[in-house]
Parts: structure tokens; sequence; C-alpha cells
């Protein structure tokens, strides 16, 4: 049988130019072949049509199992984990994931590498090598992975909305797996869960159940020879897609209120309706539309009445689960106090709102501007990562016709009023399912989830209960929303008249430094501003930074029901605190950005406390900080790490202990304070003028410092901020024990960072180079031989210019200490590999890594990001590639031999080592043990034992620092 190649039109975005072309494999493998001259990058995503959903029965977690398998080793490539170094060596990425009626496989990897990692790649679904140790292992991974999620409000959750529902449908099931459903079940049952696995890879992965999507730089017709060089050999056993028998809920599950117990602090409410899934109607976009106005934020909606009720902190609404047989239509509350005493009037207001869309009819003028921004957007989307782009890709062609599987629900485009108003009927108080969370209600349910161990309770509600609610209800305002002034209609571009390769300083007072790029790369009419507010009073105290990040949020909250609208319209806008004092980001379309710019800066000159918002914004930020206790172990080792390397930073505890006694005169206090001494630091780029990013500055400088009583007054030099680190002592190793902060966490983790030095060209590549070549070393040795746990990484850190090494490791199965001892381990294992490596592997890694540093950016946003970090920073080398590349080129292996034994190697005497240890429950004996442990006296025992740190405040003090790169006597290092 031939190739098929029907010539089917494509839809592709205006400003693509990139070829596409479907294929059609004699084995019924249906590929989408991309070629795009300009990408340094190949990427590659096949999506098998058989998830969670065909688990046998007492085999859940079977089909995630096997996505973890198939990355071991094929019959023609039998070394372990031989596919992840290929493609990791040569700067590329690899990952998976697995859905209810999907599994997903991708990489990206440098171009030379692609035509071997593809051919890898496609072993795995040709003939995997599934060996019983490998089972046996990744079992524990599985299990590790599912250990991660089970204090998680988001999974537990998730499955509790499964767990109520029919217990015969597949949506019921428990998807992820564990050690207890791969391997304690099975074998009570009699059965071999690696025979189960090849019989269930045997049975579902067919080729006609592919769908596989390959990008890269050569033409169509070489793609299409190596895809049929490579995939044709898959197995073709006709297999049908498996097809959940309609929806999950049935009468016994609707018209219910149940009440559950989350782990963190705060009260949400989830609304709940199954519903006619929209990718039937995908051009139609019925829940796009239903999701615009309920989930809407503008004046009128129902979020903006929430809001003013001092009800709510956060409302979304919209399709969720969705496959071609059922899905759900959900409407998310993020609660206050108050609003959590006021649940049946909120319900009320929901169902009032619904109400008041059926009687305003489908209205053909927001569907048109709902469906004119679905066009730009989509037209002048930005270009993103091949892997990226893959994946969605590979996911649209389960779903789509081939003329949309760029496109997929993108573009609503037919307005049919009767299918919108078919999708509107089912969200009725008849077909409703409510999920109430709170820790209000501890104590007070009957029931558990049985994978998660979720408390909760059942009650009936009937559609005359919630009627009741209807008709008590606060009488407020409801409306449909103002047509939107943000809708960008100059969509031109600029014309650049030189081409500037780096940002240049455009402009520097004593109020203010102007960096400036033009869009020389992207030709899209959007642009990037951001602006950061570096007023030294708002960081001094533990109550400084409270009150800044309480500033922060009440402007957000000031702008939002206006500010929304430029959201809508694709224009982006962010108020966040920092160390340093807050920043201000834009991004999006330039064409209406100067009107939201100046609105936002308006807000700053004249802002006032609100003191019933004061409340509300002081209640969710006192939650925030006490959920800090409920992060993943891994994430306090990386928290305390930075705490103890980062001079002038407030532990969350201190900051926890100020919130309850603030009050909104110690904000009306404050926030002159805070401005009145104030340096802006301001990178402006993209589809902009330099005249007019000029003028933006001249208008912010004028209305904060200008006019009069005007709010701030420059820095003093002495006054300019700078990043200072603490420098680790050289023959060292540092270690911080903590019990993890949530005494129901069984998991245990470890930060082991190695501190290598300042911003330096030559330095930095031999890290990365270092990085490179061990990244998957360590994942291969200590998660799949070690099985130490799933959160197993090998990453660069970067402090304002001080870089290092850490490797950050989460388990259960062994405490911090015993994993510090396998980290040591591996580096020694490691330490043979590189005195073993020949020129020619090394001059490969040089290639590699040269190779990943020339690579575009793919978008403004990306580019931005990239200048951003050199100018907070201070260390301003937007040239960096250019001579990182330069001096690797000249690296030799002896160097980075030297370099290794020198900063990384275990003994080292210059080594500057820091480990932050983290106890779960699980390990709670070793912590004790830790520090009731006594400190080396004589000098030989201080060498060779590492030294506790007791009280990271007195540690830091008593440190010496690096010089910063950033704000030395006010002046910009050029």
């Amino acid at each position: 049988m031939a190739v098929g190649k029907e010539e089917v039109e494509i839809f592709k975005a205006r400003s693509d130019k990139r070829d596409y072309r479907r294929i059609v494999l004699p084995n019924s493998l249906e590929v989408l072949l991309i070629s795009d001259p300009d990408t340094d990058k190949c990427a590659a995503s096949m999506d098998v049509g058989v998830g969670s959903f065909s688990d046998p029965d007492g085999l859940e977690g079977l089909a995630h199992f096997l996505e973890h398998m198939l990355f071991y080793a094929s019959e023609k490539y039998p070394i372990e984990d031989s596919y992840s170094k290929c493609i990791t060596e040569h700067g590329g990425s690899t990952n998976a994931f697995t859905s209810s009626e999907h599994t997903n496989y991708h990489f990206d990897v440098n171009i030379d590498a692609f035509e071997e990692a593809l051919d890898r790649f496609a072993q795995f679904f040709i003939k995997p090598l599934m060996s019983a140790d490998a089972t046996m292992r990744e079992i524990k991974a599985v299990d590790s992975e599912n250990q991660k999620n089970l204090l998680s409000d988001a999974w537990r959750m998730n499955q509790l909305q499964k767990h109520l529902s029919c217990e015969d449908h597949p949506f019921h099931k428990f998807s992820t797996g564990n050690w207890d459903t791969l391997e304690v079940r099975p074998k009570e049952r009699g059965l071999d869960t690696r025979n189960e696995l090849i019989k269930f890879y045997e049975a579902n992965y067919s080729a006609n159940l592919m769908h596989l999507v390959v990008y890269t730089n050569e033409s169509l017709d070489k793609i299409q020879n190596l895809v049929e060089e490579k995939f044709s050999d898959i197995r073709n056993t006709d297999r049908s897609y498996f097809r959940p028998p309609g929806q999950p809920c049935k009468s016994d599950h609707l018209q219910i209120l149940v009440k559950t117990v989350p782990i963190r602090q705060g009260h949400k409410l989830r609304i709940v309706w199954p519903v006619t899934p929209e990718i039937r109607y995908y051009t139609e976009g019925p829940c796009r539309y239903l999701g615009h106005l309920i989930g809407h934020e503008g004046e009128g909606s129902l979020y903006y009445i929430l809001k003013t009720l001092g009800w709510a902190t956060g409302l979304s609404a919209g399709e969720s689960d969705l496959n071609l047989d059922f899905s759900f239509f959900k409407v998310v509350v993020d609660l206050t106090d108050a609003g959590h005493d006021h649940i049946q009037d909120i319900i009320g207001l929901l169902f009032k709102y619904i109400e008041l869309l059926r009687h305003s009819g489908v209205c053909q003028w927001i569907f048109d501007e709902l469906s004119s921004v679905c066009e730009t957007t989509f037209h002048y989307q930005d270009k993103t990562r091949p892997i990226s782009y893959v994946v969605n890709i590979a996911s649209n062609m389960q779903l789509y016709p081939p003329k949309d599987w760029l496109v997929g629900s993108a573009l609503p485009s037919k307005f049919n009023p009767s299918v919108i108003q078919m999708v509107l009927n089912q969200l009725s108080p008849d077909n409703v399912r409510i999920f109430w969370e709170s820790k209000n209600f501890e104590g007070h349910t009957d029931k558990v989830e049985p994978w998660y161990g979720t408390t909760y309770s059942i009650e009936r509600i009937t559609s005359s209960t919630i009627q009741e609610w209807v008709l008590s209800a606060p009488k407020e305002d409801l409306h449909l929303p103002a047509p939107n002034i943000f809708i960008p209609t100059d969509l031109s571009l600029k014309i650049v008249q030189e081409k500037v390769k780096f940002p240049i300083l455009l402009s520097r007072t004593s109020y203010s430094a102007l960096w400036y790029k033009p869009d020389t790369m992207f030709s899209t009419p959007k642009a990037c501003v951001k602006i950061d507010f570096n007023c030294p009073y708002a960081g001094n105290s533990p109550e400084a930074e409270v009150l800044s990040d309480i500033f922060t949020q009440l402007l957000m909250d000031y702008l939002n029901e206006y500010a929304y609208y430029a959201q809508v319209a694709g224009l982006y806008y962010g108020i966040s605190h920092t160390d340093s004092g807050f920043q201000v980001t834009l991004f999006g379309y330039n064409h209406k950005l100067r009107i939201l710019l100046e609105t936002i800066i308006e807000k700053i000159a004249t802002f006032t406390v609100k003191e019933d918002r004061f409340l509300v914004i002081k209640e969710m930020v006192t939650k925030e900080y006490q959920n800090f206790k409920y992060q993943q172990p891994y994430q306090q080792t990386m928290y305390y790490c930075s705490l103890i390397l980062q001079d002038n930073t407030w532990p969350w505890i201190e900051g926890l202990e100020v919130l309850p006694r603030l009050q909104a005169e110690d904000l009306v206090k404050f926030v002159p304070v805070m401005l009145s001494r104030t340096f802006l630091e301001v990178y402006i780029a993209g589809n902009i003028e330099n005249n007019e990013a000029e003028s933006m500055v001249r208008h912010i400088e004028d209305t904060l410092f200008k006019c009069e009583n005007s709010l701030c007054k420059p820095l003093f030099p002495s006054q300019h901020l700078t990043n200072r680190v603490v420098k680790l002592e050289s023959g060292v190793n540092y270690f911080y024990p903590s019990e993890c902060l949530n005494p129901n966490d069984e998991n245990s983790a470890l930060v082991h960072y190695i501190q290598v030095g300042r911003d330096d060209f030559k330095m930095n590549v031999k890290l990365q180079l270092f990085a490179l070549i061990a990244k998957q070393s360590a994942f291969h040795q200590l998660r799949s031989v070690e099985q130490l746990g799933y959160i197993t990484v090998l990453m660069q850190r970067n402090d304002s210019g001080i870089r290092g090494v850490q490797f950050i490791i989460q388990s259960t199965v062994k405490g911090p200490g015993d994993i510090e001892k396998r980290v040591e381990a591996f580096l020694k294992m490691f330490e043979e590999k590189l005195f073993e490596m020949s020129v020619e592997e090394f001059k490969g890694h040089v290639n590699a890594l040269i190779d990943v540093k020339l690579e575009k950016h793919k978008n403004l946003r990306e580019e931005s990001s990239f200048y951003w970090r050199e100018i907070n920073d201070g260390t301003l080398r937007f040239d960096r590639r250019d001579f990182e590349v330069a001096e690797l080129r000249q690296l030799t292996l002896p160097e980075l031999v030297d370099f290794f034994n020198e900063y990384i190697k275990v003994g080292a005497s210059r080594k500057r080592t820091l480990s932050v240890r983290v106890y779960g429950n699980l390990h709670s004996s070793d912590f004790k043990a830790e520090v009731s442990q006594s400190q080396p006296t004589n000098s030989l025992e201080v060498q060779s034992q590492p030294t506790k740190i007791d009280d990271i405040c007195c540690f830091r003090k008593s440190q010496p620092l690096y010089g910063s790169f950033k704000g030395l006597s006010g002046q910009v290092k050029l």
C-alpha cells in the first residue's frame, strides 16, 4: 500500500511561514510534517489514542505505568535510558503524559541529533523492552509520583469529583496508579504486572490509533522519507478507539452539595454541570461564549458583584474534562471568610446571572466581539518552542479534521444561538453538582474518598431550594459587559530605522533608566513594558514587606474591572511585589497599551486605601502565608536555600506574625513612605518606536515625580539597591536541617547546592557543560536505578549573577542525610566517567552546548525575559551568548576536568557546599538525631564533617557577601 498524501489544505495563521503536509503511512499512522527552515530545534510528538480509561479493572494506573516504561529501552537500543541520554546530551528535552483517552510522548533536540533521536523514539512503538527489573523499579517511580500528589488539593478534589460518579463509568477510576494497584493487588490475584503491561501494550498500541507530528528544518519531502523509514514498522492491529458510555453522572450524582475538607487554608466553591461537549460544536463555541460571560470580571458581572460584597477573591468559568462523549462546565469561586458565610446567596446570584443570560438571549454583538478577539489572537500568535507546538497539534489530531489541526477550537466563527442556548439550558438547578471546600468542615464529615483520603459529606439539594436561594439573593445590578474598548484595530508594524541587536540605554535621569529594544525579529504588533520600582523602604522590615505585598494586590484589585477588558483583548498586565519594591508588567498588542499603562500609573499616583478592600486583601495575603507550610518539601528546601543565600530577605514566619495587627491606617501611612524615594528601571521592547518609549517614560516621571505634591523623589546615590549573596566558605560543607512544616507529609527533600562563583564567561561555560553532561546521568542513577524519588533534578542556579549547581530530590524511601550520601556517591561515579571521556566525546558535548546557546528566541516574551534578567541582576551582558560561545570554542577537556576537581568533586579543597534537608514524618527520627548531634571541635574533624547551620539569620549575618552587580553608586554599568 502506498503512502497516502491527500492534498488537504491545512488552515494556518497569516503570520505562519512554515510548510505543512499530511500523510498516512501504509500502517494507517496519520502524520503531520512541518518544515521550518528557521528553526534551530527539531521536535516530534506521538499521540496514542489510549489512556487511563482503558485501564483493566483492578490494575488502576496501568496506562500511566506503560507511559513510564516505554522510555527505558528497546530491542534496537537495549541500553537502559540511552534514549533520554541521547536527547539530553544534545541540548534537548523529553517527556510524556497520560490523560483519560490519550497518551502523548514528545521530545526536542538539536538539529544534528534529530535523526538518531527520532529513530530511538520510533522504537517505543515498534519493539520496546520491558525488563522485569525495570518494571519493578518504575512501579516505585509511579508510586513516588502519586505520593507527591497525595496532599495536593487539585489532585484530591479532581479525584473526589470522579469518585462521585457512576462506578461503571471509566471517569470514576483512579488514573495515576500506585504501589498498591500495580504490585500488591495484582499479586494477591495471581497476576504478574509485567505480563499485564505487555498484554496491554500489544492489545492497545496500534498504528491506526496513533497521530504523529514531526517538526524539522528540512524540506517536506526529506521529512516524509525520514518518517516512512522510521515509523512504517509500527504494527497496525486495526483497533477501535475506546468510547466511554456517555455522561458519567446519573440522577444520583446530580443535585448534590458536597462539603469537603481541603489541605490548604481558604474556602472554594465549585459548581459543576455535565454538558454537551463543545468539541461537537467547536466552530459555534457555546462553552467559550458562556465561559466568557459567566467568568467576566467587568462592572455588572457576577464576579464584580461578589467582589463588591466582599465575598470572593477570584472566579473562573468554562469547560473541563472535555472529550467527544461528555464534558463538564465549571464555575470555580475563591471565597473570603464572609463569602463562606453567604454560600446560598452566592449560588443564588450565579443562577440569577444564568437567568439573565436566558432572558437577554444569545447576543450576536458579544459573539462577534469574541470571535474577532479569537481571530486576532490566532493570526498574530507568538511562535512557541517546537516541543510545545507539536504536543498541541498531536493532541488536536485526535479530535479535529485535518484542515483544523492547527486551529482546534480557537476560532469560533459560526453564530448559532440555538447551540449556545442548548448548553445554557443545561446549566440548570436540576443538573448541578456543588462542591464546597473549607477547613471549617473538619470533624463534620462522614465519608472518605479511598485514593487520597479526602473527607466529605453529601446533602441532596432540590431545584426549589436553589430557586429559594435565587429569590433571597441580594438585589444587585447584574448586567452584561459593555463593548470592549481595548480590542486593537491598528495592527500595523512600525518601521525600525536601524537593526538594533541588543537593548540600548535610551535615557537616564535621576528618576529612571530606560532600556529600549525594538522588534527586529518577530514582526508582530506586540510590545513588552517592564517597570521596576526600586523603593528602599519597601522591604526594610517584615512589616514593610507584607505591606508592600498588600499594596500591589490592592492595586490589582482596584484596576480589575477596568483592566479585565484589556486582558480579554490580548493585553495583559501584572503588578507584583519584589524584594526591592514592586514591578509593573504589560505585554500584548501595542495599539492600546499606553492607555492601560497611564491608567496604572494614575492609580499609583492617586492611591487611596479603601478599608473594606484592605480587609479582604489582608485576609487573602494571610492565607497565602499560612499555606506556605503546605508547599511540597522540595519547595521548602529551595525556599530555605534562598533565605540562607540572599541578603536582606525576611523569613515567611515573621510576615505571618506581623499580619494580624496590621490595619488599613498602617498602609495609609506606609505607601507615601515607600514611594517617597524611588528609582524606575524601565524596559520597553517590541512594536514601539524609540520616541514613543521616551514619551511613555516622560509621562511616568511627570505623573510621579514632577507634578505638584508629587509622591516620589529620586534616590540618593547611597540608596540605590543592591542584590548581594552569601559567599560560602571554601572547603566547608554547610547543612541546614528542618522538619517539614506540614506534619502530615511523608515526603522528605534535599537541596544539595554547590556554589561556584561570580558571573564569568569562562567559568559559566564550564559549569554549564558539566550540568549538560551530568544531568541525565544523575537522573538515571538516582531516579531510575536507585529510585530515590519521582522528583530528581540536577540544574544550574543563578542568584543575582552568583552561579552554582544544585541537586533537588524528594523522597519517601530515604531521609535527606541518606539522599546526600547517594548524591556524593553519584559525583564519585561521574568523576570516573569524566576522566575516561575521549576528546571526541568532549567535543560532541561542547558542540551540543554551542547549539543550545545559538538557539534564537522564539517570541518577544522570551527575548524580553532574557534581557530583563540581565538588567535585573545588574550584569548587563546582553551579548552573553556570543562571548560564552567564543569561550566554549576554546575550552579543552583538561580545563573541564580541572574545573570539576576544583569546584565539584567530593572533598575538593575549594568546594563550597550548602545542603538543605527537610524531613517528612517518615524520617522524623533522623531529624531528631541530626539536631541532637554535637558539632566537631578539632580542625581535622571540621574539615571532614559538615557544618550545621542552627539559625539562618545569625549564619547570614556572620558570612561575607559577594559584591553586587546591581546599584553600585547608582551608576549603570555599560
